[in-house]
């Protein structure tokens, strides 16, 4: 029976009701939807619902923030519900598979109320931070008939649980499958598959079909149903009499925009737009987790951002500094989040007005994800991304691949913020230092661009890139040293030592006086070394002896063994043994001070 509701306003949804699809969803999951606020259907649960509980595979591409998660959460608890007898408590009857942590919290927490009409039906949350153990323990006491979680930890848990019985799964779903794929988790989804029956429902959820997902599609669906949603949005070069609708891969509410200036004006354009938005809810995202620990530093010290609440996030925090961040800026009406790409995916942040891309993401993919964050259900939303002279390339790279921008002039009131961060540098020796490394990882990071062609890494003017981060000295790396990089632009604070400035946290600075004292004493108890010129005459000599291919053989061990012994510290820093930090001092690499 068709639905009597008046057409549905918001132009995200269609006016489809939950209650219209068919086959019919039963009463305890609709009045779910309705307690939640859900009444109309968005265009990806309308098409995909009906298609998993009719027992069909699908391959689901569509815009960010179209609507997903019910998409697959609501099609999933309906065929649990109609298992004929109830599980028991061992007996996994459906797998959520997404590719973070925080991804896999917020689908646990927006299925609770549906999995809450389930009898007898056990859900868990199965990701990193938490101690692999208790995760074990707590499924052999309570039982597992629901899990949601990341690849490495359910792999993880898989492997060591041997009560979990998975020969009656009902329906398995990967989410957000490209990044689950960009991430390096093709291993633990194919040995979560392998230990899956192969009659099952499978739903495969992406933004973007890679041909990797081509590729998991073809191995774990069986003739799946493709379903693509498409945004609509206006062409940017029509008349407004004669405008086209075109096809997008942004949602159709997104003003995109580029802000095109030189490294050093970028914090002060960046302070101006926070200025002009002080009571919006703002995501910025920086390229490396050292960039997003520097400015989240240095911007509350700004007088000019005084009363603003700024909250930052990325991927080396803690499990529970990560949930607490973003539990926080959630909370918030208006706030600023800085991140890195941790929080580019997946994550519904209501509210959200505008994203800021200090820095463009180093995959081009990511960045529909994250203006996605923003413009979602059809909301109105703005996004900025900001480009140095020589990037201009990537607002026409985006417009071949369906994302239009708009130019956006650069504020000429915008208040010259460079004094003060120096200033804040020479009074904290934490603000020089996090500003070093993020001048370095920022460096090192963009050498890893996708779009090398476009991000020429040594066309980089690192003078003007140093002011930018309000650098008192440039710090004498290997990029700088070997390839001739600019260094135009940049001004160095005089009559200042470096070495002399003190940590404003006093049990920090009596530390590092510590290490001082320590060092300057092991230097003193040390042989004193051979005079430079007879080590010279005497190296100088061993080595004439030998022949060439000898000194070659020699360096080529040398090398080797150079070699050898970074790879091992690539490793450690890849593990989290060792930091940035201590691998630059351990390779030769770190800031010279």
């Amino acid at each position: 029976m068709a639905s009597t509701d008046p057409p549905n306003p918001n132009r995200a949804l269609t006016n489809t009701c939950f209650s219209d699809l068919k086959p019919p969803l039963s009463e305890p999951i609709l009045e779910a939807l309705t307690r939640s606020g859900f009444e109309f259907c968005t265009p990806v649960q309308a098409a995909t619902i009906p298609l998993l509980c009719g027992f069909k595979d699908v391959a689901v591409d569509a815009a960010t923030g179209s609507g997903k998660t019910l998409a697959f959460v609501v099609p999933l608890v309906e065929i649990l519900r109609r298992s004929s007898t109830p599980p028991k408590p061992h007996q996994v009857m459906g797998i959520i598979i997404s590719p973070t942590r925080e991804l896999s919290s917020q689908i646990y927490h927006v299925a609770q109320p549906f999995i809450s009409t389930l009898l007898n039906v056990k859900a868990v949350l199965l990701v990193g931070g938490a101690k692999v153990q208790a995760d074990m323990s707590k499924i052999e006491e309570e039982g597992a008939n629901l899990l949601i979680g990341t690849p490495g930890r359910l792999n993880d848990i898989m492997e060591r649980v041997d009560t979990l019985d998975f020969r009656n799964l009902e329906i398995l779903i990967l989410d957000e499958a490209d990044r689950l794929l960009d991430m390096g988790f093709q291993k633990q989804i194919n040995s979560i598959i392998s230990r899956l029956p192969k009659l099952r429902r499978t739903g495969l959820f992406s933004a973007t079909q890679t041909e990797a997902v081509e590729e998991l599609s073809k191995a774990g669906l069986r003739n799946p149903v493709r379903v693509e949603v498409r945004a609509e949005t206006k062409s940017l070069n029509e008349s407004s009499s004669s405008q086209q609708l075109a096809s997008s891969r942004t949602p159709s509410g997104l003003h995109i925009e580029y802000l095109q200036c030189e490294a050093e004006k970028k914090p002060s354009q960046l302070v101006d737009l926070l200025i002009g938005n002080k009571s919006k809810k703002i995501i910025i995202y920086f390229m490396t987790c050292a960039c997003v620990e520097y400015w989240g530093v240095v911007l509350p010290r700004l007088a000019a951002l005084k009363g603003f609440s700024l909250i930052h996030l990325h991927g080396k925090m803690k499990q529970t500094a990560r949930e607490k961040a973003l539990a926080s800026f959630t909370s918030l009406s208006s706030s600023i989040l800085l991140c890195t790409d941790v929080a580019a995916r997946g994550l519904d942040i209501p509210g959200v007005d505008c994203i800021i891309q200090y820095d463009p993401p180093q995959d081009p993919n990511v960045f529909i994800h994250r203006v996605g964050r923003t413009a979602r259900l059809g909301r109105e939303g703005a996004a900025i991304v900001f480009l140095l002279p020589k990037e201009e390339e990537y607002v026409e790279f985006l417009r071949i691949r369906r994302v239009p921008l708009e130019e956006r002039k650069c504020s000429e009131n915008a208040p010259d913020i460079i004094p003060h961060i120096r200033s804040a540098a020479k009074k904290d020796r934490d603000v020089m230092e996090k500003g070093l490394r993020a001048f370095v990882s920022y460096i090192r990071a963009y050498k890893e661009h996708h779009c090398s062609y476009i991000f020429r890494w040594k066309e980089l003017e690192i003078g003007k890139l140093g002011m930018g981060f309000g650098l008192l000295r440039l710090p004498s790396v290997p990029e700088v040293k070997h390839h001739s990089l600019s260094t135009q632009g940049f001004t160095p604070v005089e009559d200042i030592k470096l070495e002399e400035i003190k940590f404003k946290d006093k049990s920090r600075e009596k530390q590092r006086k510590k290490n001082l004292q320590a060092k300057k004493a092991m230097q003193q108890q040390e042989p004193k070394p051979r005079k430079p010129k007879a080590a010279a005459n005497a190296a100088a000599s061993a080595t004439r002896k030998q022949t060439a291919k000898q000194r070659r053989g020699v360096q080529s061990l040398e090398d080797d063994d150079e070699m050898a012994r970074e790879y091992r510290l690539l490793k450690k820093l890849k593990k989290g043994a060792i930091d940035e930090s201590e691998f630059a001092k351990l390779t030769g690499t770190e800031d010279l001070l």
